[in-house]
């Protein structure tokens, strides 16, 4: 996470206000019952940060990019580990992903604070 006094361009920013908007759209919809988002919406903002994640080198927005992607990685692999758990004792599977969906929503609230902020994550 850098520290640098590198100020990103505005497409760099723009992209990542964007990419955070999405990412909140499909938390919130994992979190509300009922809700349902897209996990394309997911898949443009992890596209859009991979591509854009150079252009914020140097700058506090690189910690943003780096942030979101892992962000989502992680969440995957921790829903295809419970995966299994949520098929065969439903309860638990499904108080996992609570848990998940959670962290993940927190992990983006996060990031959009210190977006607001001009500050890296």
């Amino acid at each position: 996470m850098t520290n640098s006094t590198t100020h990103p361009n505005d497409t760099v920013t723009a992209v990542s206000w964007v990419s955070y908007i999405l990412h909140l759209v499909v938390a919130v919809a994992a979190v509300i019952p009922g809700i349902q988002a897209s996990v394309f919406l997911l898949i443009i903002a992890f596209i859009a940060d991979m591509v854009m994640q150079g252009d914020a080198s140097g700058s506090y927005q690189e910690s943003h990019y780096a942030w979101r992607l892992k962000s989502v990685v992680w969440a995957s692999v921790l829903y295809l580990v419970t995966f299994p758990l949520f098929l065969l004792l439903y309860f638990p599977g499904w108080l996992a992903w609570c848990m998940i969906s959670l962290w993940f929503l927190y992990r983006i609230v996060k990031g959009i604070v210190a977006l607001t902020a001009r500050r890296a994550v």
